[in-house]
Parts: C-alpha cells; sequence; structure tokens
C-alpha cells in the first residue's frame, strides 16, 4: 500500500483514489475461477470514524434518527422506505443482553428459533435463516451463536434487501455494527454475575496514541451454566482495532477477531405427538439425550481492512476487505418422538464439521449533484467475493441396540441415555467440497424532487458460481445465476417530521443453499427462489423525542421446488408461502426520564404449496406479538427498567401438528451510579416465574424458557 502524502492537493486525492480502487483488480481475481483467494459474500459500509456515519444520534438513547446500512448511504431513518429497528447500545447494557436472542426479542415481526441448539435462526417476517448476518455490512453466514461484547449496536432490516446486500436476504438481516477505534480515551470493565453459575467479564479500551492514530480493543470471557441440565457455555474473544489518518479527508482502519464459544448442544424436549399436539410436560431444567455427547464450538478468525476518501461537497469513497476463518462443529445426542404407552422417548445422533474460509471486497462511490430543481445522491458499487466450504457429516449409532442401529430409547423419567454411541459416515452423510464466487455491480439514486417528495431507485446485478464435488464419490456439479435484484421506494413528506412511504423490493436464495451444501443433481438447474416485498408505511418523529412507525407489508415466497407428482424424477416450481403483516414501532424518549422501545405486530402466514399443507400457517410465526421496554431516571443516581413480552400460540412447524401455547414474560431491572466511574445494574428476567416455551425446531425439539433468572452487573470507567 503507498504511503500516504499529507499534501491537501490533487496529489492526495489521486493517492486516495488509488488506494481505495486497488480492491476491484483484487476482487476481479479473487472471482476468477483460477484464483487461489477464498471469499465472504455481503457488503461493507464504513467502520472508525466511519461508524459516526453509520448511525448519528444521542449517545446512550433508544432512538437514532440516521442510518447507513439500509441504504448505503447516510439517511435518516424517516427518509428509508424500509421498516427498519435499531437495538441502540444503551438498551443492550439495560437490558443486560448477550445473544442475538436477546436481541430480537423487543423487535417486532421478528422470532428466533431454537437452531437445533448450535446456531442462531431467526425468523424474519416468516423466514427462517441462518445465514443473513453481517457485521458492519458484511456477510457472516456461518452457523454459530454469535455474542455482543464488541457491538455498538444492531440493526434490523426488514423485507428483502438484495440491492444493497445481494443473495439471501430472504424476509430481512441483522446487520452487527462493533465498536472502533476512535480519538475518544474511554475504558471500560464491566462483570456479571447471575442465577445458575453465570460469570462473565467484558472489558473496552479505547485510546487515541497521536492527533494521527488510534487504537481500541474489546474482550470477553465467560464461564456459565444453566437453568438445563448439564447445559454449560465457555466462551471468550478479542478484538483489537486500529484507525489512521492519513490526512483530513483520508482514514485507515485495521481489525482481528478471535472469538471461541464452546457449549453443550441442547435439543429441548418432545412433543406429546401423536396422541396430542402439545409439549410434553416436564420441568424446564430437564434435558433428553447425553450431555457429554453433545458438544459445539465454534472459532473465528476475521481481520478486516477499511479505505475510506472524502472528496467534499458531498463525495465519498469507500474500500473494504474481509477475511473471515471459520471452524464449526457441533454433535448432538438428542431426542425424537415420545409413545405415551411406554413412556420411552426416541433417541437420535449425528455430527457435523463445517470449516469456511470467506474473502469479499467491496468499493462504494457515493455523490450528490443536481438536474434542474431535483437533487440526487447516487451510489455506485461493486462486490467481489469468494467462499470455500468444506462440510462433514457423520451419523450416530447405537451398538447396545443393533449394529446398524440409528436410534435408541429413554425410559420417563429417566431422560439421560447412558449407552454407547458410535459415529460413522451413512450412506448419505454428506462429505463435501464447496466454492462459491461472486461478482457484483450495483447503483442507487435517492432523488429529491422537492420538500415534500422523494423517490429511491436502484438495481443490482449479481453474479453467483457454484460449484460442489462430493469426496464420497468423485462427482461435481455445477450452477450458475444471474440474479437482478430491483428496489423502489417512494417517499411523501405532508410534514417535515412525517413520511408516508411505498416500495417494492426483490431478494433470491440461489439452490446452492444459504449454506452452500444443498446443491443436487436435481436442483440444480432451477430457477432460485424469488422472494417479493410490498410494503407501505408511516414513519413520525414526535417532537418529545419518540420516533414511530407503522409498515404494513405482503411478503411472498416463489419458485419452491417440489416433486412433481406425476413424474417423481423431476421437480416443480410452485409458490411457497404469503405473509401479511402490520408492524408498529415506537422508541425514544417520552421525557427525559422515561424512555421506551416497543412494538406490536400482526403476521397473518399461509403455506401455498400444494399437498397436505396448503393453507396451513407457518412454523413459529406469531399471529400477534408485543413487546415494551421501560425505563425511567428517578435522579442521576437512580433509575428502574420493566419489560413484558407477549407472544400469542404458534405452530411449530408448517405441518401445524404441534402448538406451543401464547405467553407473557415480564422483565425487570434496577440501577445505580454510585459515582460518574461505578455503576451497578440488577436485572431479573421473567420477574413472575412464568411457563413458557421460548422457541423450537422441530416437533420434538421444544425448548422451555427460562424460569426467573437474576443477574447482577457492575462496570468501571477509567
Amino acid at each position: 500500500m503507498p504511503a500516504a502524502t499529507t499534501s491537501p492537493t490533487l496529489s492526495a486525492i489521486s493517492l486516495s483514489i488509488r488506494t481505495a480502487l486497488f480492491g476491484l483488480p483484487l476482487g476481479l481475481a479473487m472471482y476468477a475461477p483460477h484464483a487461489a483467494a477464498e471469499q465472504p459474500a455481503g457488503h461493507a459500509s464504513s467502520a472508525t470514524t466511519l461508524d459516526r456515519i453509520e448511525v448519528l444520534g444521542e449517545r446512550g438513547a433508544y432512538q437514532v434518527p440516521r442510518t447507513g446500512t439500509a441504504m448505503k448511504t447516510d439517511t435518516a431513518l424517516l427518509d428509508t422506505p424500509q421498516s427498519v429497528t435499531v437495538v441502540t447500545d444503551k438498551l443492550i447494557r439495560d437490558q443486560a443482553m448477550q445473544s442475538m436472542a436477546d436481541v430480537v426479542r423487543y423487535v417486532p415481526g421478528v422470532q428466533m428459533a431454537q437452531g437445533e441448539g448450535h446456531r442462531d435462526a431467526p425468523i424474519l417476517r416468516g423466514n427462517t435463516s441462518t445465514a443473513d448476518f453481517f457485521v458492519n455490512g458484511v456477510r457472516d453466514d456461518v452457523q454459530y451463536y454469535r455474542d455482543l461484547y464488541n457491538i455498538e449496536r444492531v440493526e434490523v432490516l426488514k423485507g428483502p434487501s438484495g440491492m444493497i446486500f445481494g443473495r439471501g436476504g430472504s424476509g430481512g438481516l441483522i446487520n452487527r455494527v462493533t465498536k472502533q477505534a476512535n480519538w475518544t480515551d474511554q475504558a471500560e470493565i464491566a462483570a456479571t454475575i447471575g442465577s445458575w453459575d453465570q460469570r462473565r467479564v467484558v472489558g473496552d479500551f479505547n485510546r487515541a496514541l497521536s492527533d494521527t492514530a488510534a487504537f481500541r480493543v474489546t474482550g470477553m470471557y465467560e464461564d456459565s451454566e444453566s437453568y438445563r441440565d448439564e447445559v454449560e457455555l465457555k466462551r471468550w474473544a478479542i478484538n483489537p482495532t486500529l484507525s489512521f489518518r492519513a490526512n483530513d479527508a483520508t482514514t485507515f482502519a485495521f481489525g482481528y477477531e478471535h472469538f471461541e464459544d464452546d457449549r453443550v448442544t441442547d435439543r429441548g424436549v418432545p412433543s406429546l405427538l401423536p396422541v396430542r399436539g402439545a409439549p410434553l410436560r416436564t420441568d424446564a431444567s430437564t434435558f433428553f439425550g447425553n450431555a457429554d455427547l453433545s458438544p459445539t464450538w465454534a472459532r473465528v478468525d476475521a481481520l478486516t481492512a477499511t479505505i475510506a476518501h472524502d472528496f467534499g461537497n458531498g463525495a465519498r469513497i469507500v474500500n473494504q476487505t474481509r477475511y473471515a476463518d471459520y471452524d464449526k462443529f457441533y454433535q448432538n445426542v438428542f431426542p425424537g418422538a415420545y409413545t405415551a404407552g411406554n413412556g420411552r422417548v426416541a433417541i437420535s445422533a449425528y455430527n457435523n464439521l463445517t470449516t469456511r474460509k470467506n474473502l469479499l471486497n467491496q468499493t462504494d462511490l457515493t455523490f450528490k449533484l443536481e438536474t434542474g430543481a431535483v437533487k440526487h445522491e447516487l451510489l455506485i458499487g461493486a462486490e467481489f467475493a469468494r467462499q470455500t466450504t468444506d462440510n462433514f457429516r457423520e451419523t450416530g449409532y447405537f451398538p447396545a441396540v443393533g449394529a446398524n442401529a440409528t436410534a435408541a430409547f429413554v425410559t420417563l423419567p429417566n431422560t439421560i441415555y447412558t449407552g454407547p454411541v458410535a459415529f460413522r459416515q451413512s450412506a448419505s452423510d454428506a462429505d463435501n467440497h464447496s466454492v462459491a464466487k461472486s461478482a457484483a455491480i450495483y447503483i442507487q439514486d435517492q432523488i429529491e424532487f422537492s420538500p415534500q417528495w422523494q423517490a429511491v431507485l436502484g438495481v443490482r446485478f449479481d453474479r453467483f458460481d457454484a460449484d460442489l464435488r462430493n469426496n464420497r464419490n468423485g462427482t461435481s456439479l455445477s450452477s450458475s445465476d444471474d440474479l437482478v435484484s430491483p428496489r423502489a421506494g417512494l417517499i411523501y413528506k405532508p410534514r417535515e417530521n412525517i413520511s408516508i412511504y411505498a416500495s417494492h423490493s426483490l431478494a433470491y436464495v440461489p439452490r446452492a443453499g444459504e449454506q452452500l451444501a444443498s446443491l443436487t443433481p436435481s436442483n440444480r438447474n432451477l430457477d432460485p427462489e424469488k422472494f417479493t416485498n410490498d410494503e407501505i408505511g408511516v414513519k413520525w418523529d414526535l417532537a418529545s423525542g419518540i420516533a414511530a412507525s407503522l409498515a404494513v407489508y405482503q411478503l411472498d415466497r416463489t419458485n419452491v421446488a417440489i416433486v412433481d407428482p406425476n413424474n417423481p424424477a423431476q421437480s416443480l416450481l410452485v409458490d411457497g408461502q404469503r405473509v401479511r403483516g402490520v408492524e408498529l414501532e415506537a422508541s425514544g424518549r417520552i421525557t427525559e426520564a422515561w424512555q421506551i422501545m416497543g412494538g406490536y405486530a400482526y403476521q397473518d402466514s399461509e403455506v401455498q404449496t400444494p399437498g397436505a399443507q396448503d393453507g396451513n400457517r407457518l412454523g413459529q410465526v406469531p399471529k400477534s406479538s408485543f413487546s415494551l421496554w421501560n425505563r425511567y431516571d428517578f435522579n442521576p443516581n437512580w433509575g428502574v427498567g420493566l419489560g413484558v413480552i407477549h407472544q400469542s400460540e404458534v405452530y411449530v412447524a408448517t405441518d401445524n401438528a404441534v402448538k406451543l401455547p401464547s405467553f407473557t414474560r415480564v422483565d425487570a431491572a434496577a440501577f445505580y451510579n454510585v459515582n460518574d466511574k461505578l455503576r451497578m445494574q440488577l436485572n431479573v428476567e421473567n420477574l413472575f416465574d412464568e411457563d413458557y416455551y421460548a422457541s423450537a425446531h422441530s416437533n420434538n425439539n421444544l425448548l422451555p424458557g427460562s424460569p426467573r433468572a437474576v443477574r447482577l452487573g457492575l462496570s468501571y470507567r477509567f
């Protein structure tokens, strides 16, 4: 990389352009079939001082006015024709959030599935995904549990966002914005102890090394048990970042993260099927299977480099490169069907190892211009990505039952399986190597016709190629897709603080699958699944400091592949599902002392695939859900928090055979600032000890919610 000059003349601008654009040939090399590099997929936004551009708002509040993620430009949420929820660092701290499941609990229209006890699995507007996660706008699509130790805020975009983020994002996506080195000297260490021997420490150290350099490091260590018998968690991470100012217009940012997560894979409890479509009633702590033989671990190493140059007059270029190396393993000995006649529960087992290397390079150029009385803010971007994945799976066999037995049993109340399990590959277990390459170009125009009327028009073209080699038999498969993802929005502002919008957007999921392991001879030539979202909404920034929004949408999933009933050797593409919904949200300050975050969602979901399930409701999509968190400060030292979450009953799966009952959960907190450096916090989850089921994966993998849990936190700033 050339050394940066301090001259403010054309030589500096020329250097910045060359430096930022060096990634274009790198990206082309990544995409080339003979390239040796390896990719991610997703998009990048700004870092270091760039995160100031991502969201500008009062630090510590529950509401922010702007985001740079949904449009990839610094845009007011009021002028964004899409439903977006921003979970701020203050809300994360006040609720003592530690997981993505904690984050989405107060986001209307989003639920969290169980994920087989080893991964985050959000359900966004009825669409379950394990891949639609991003870090600073860059794809983070391996299946694991993410932490919040280094997070500035979490942004939840609802509805397909293919124009900005490319493939995936079928019902929406979740973007984490990380803490970056900046020129604010601050440091904090926080410790938490809680029910079931929770022990957690988080540190954040940020210093200006000089007028042109800054360093920051965040870290975390946790060693905790669980309300679930024999379940435990150990994880640690460190994330140093460096920021440099070459001059007033050019910045460089570099970061590295190492993250380790070790836990027990917990698949919950079975149901009473076929006698009754309800959960098997057990204590919330009861574990089925064998915890000692159910380990999960994830290892993540990620490097990022961001170069940004501001030309002035609204013109800016950003180039970001991210390399991430993931190792993920999980093994589970877990429950299946329950037989009421003899009180037996079937036990099965398997394991899976995934290694993935991602390399992504992205360049975004934004600038403003005027054509007569019409103002434009243009985004022109290119993205190149390469992703290699190795996937290896084994089936668990039970010698005590038979040499080739793939199932055993436990008998109530003895739910722990103590016999031997041998893991080896079955005829259908995966052992493959895949390479996915993508190259994309996109353009977007934010048009201001007048103070009252605005429009957003954009289109993205992705070339997505996937190659898969089956190591078991040596066969290879390939597929290619050309994805055109448009976006259109119209905004009318009858007043400066009110906007009424209508939008249309598309996203695609290629047949390679969101985890790149589902390419088969029968599906490789099929068109990708298509997700279409039509939405109208109102956003209103009240003078008191509350931001409120109302969105009404219809999201259709089409090009779903099913077996042709007249020719089982072929597949048919049919409509898959439809979700019609309403989302109401409010966040911010009611008074100087009272802050809120909450919302309501109504979701009318329907399976549209021909067959027995046609017309059924989608799994784990409640018709109605409500959440409201309040914080009230009596004085600068004392404050309290109170939250309520309600969810109507849900079916576990699209067969609508098992139903989880509705529930209402209350959370509470108390805050005490000893002085301007020392802070104490007490959080109580499930204050009234409600019995409920938090999530599920299948009809016989139902996870009971936590009983009343207490967390005591202490933080010190220096």
